[in-house]
């Protein structure tokens, strides 16, 4: 397994420190813990301000979790590519006539173990629909997702919840949805309605 900054020894220890230290001081706390799978899609929502970027480093290095993001290919090239490659980056080639989902997919398939983060909304300013990419990557893959509610109103973020996938997308679609309801995000004035291809 290639080095990453949330495995390699020493400094993933410090920025552990660091970054536990920074949530407890800000009043926030991780409830749950990380399924022990090999693989999965964890998607963590809703996404609406600038810190949900700093919460999630937080969130990762609580767990000791070792995961991946989508980048697009230009942020891998020299001189600092070997910068996002080590923070777990995955680059995405939109030039490739394989699609980002296909592209993601056979990521996981070359991987041992394999944990994709996504933030569905795509943006932190307020949607009214979510993408499915971060569904038909786990469809094609043929992996769960995993849960990260970022729940602003107990500055709490809930994770560990598992949602096998059925035949049936949009039954999937609606119990995803629900399970979301109720949870506001960093910013409450910022949240998404529905879902969309």
């Amino acid at each position: 397994m290639k080095p990453t900054i949330f495995n390699t020894p020493i400094i993933s220890s410090l920025l552990r420190f660091i970054s536990n230290s920074i949530m407890r001081f800000a009043g926030w706390h991780v409830d749950g813990t990380l399924p022990d799978l090999p693989k999965f899609v964890l998607i963590g929502a809703p996404h609406t301000s600038n810190w949900d970027f700093m919460l999630f480093l937080g969130v990762i290095f609580h767990l000791k979790a070792n995961v991946k993001f989508m980048g697009k290919a230009e942020l891998f090239r020299s001189p600092f590519g070997w910068f996002f490659y080590w923070c777990g980056g995955i680059p995405v080639d939109r030039s490739k006539s394989q699609g980002l989902v296909e592209q993601m997919v056979d990521a996981c398939n070359k991987s041992e173990k394999f944990i994709l983060t996504i933030a569905p909304e795509g943006t932190r300013h307020g949607v009214k629909e979510w993408k499915r990419g971060f569904y038909h990557i786990a469809k094609g893959a043929g992996i769960p997702l995993v849960m990260a509610k970022v729940d602003g109103k107990h500055k709490t973020i809930r994770v560990g919840q598992v949602f096998q996938l059925t035949e049936d997308t949009e039954a999937d679609i609606k119990a995803i949805q629900d399970l979301f309801k109720g949870v506001t995000g960093v910013n409450p004035n910022k949240k998404y309605i529905t879902l969309k291809d």
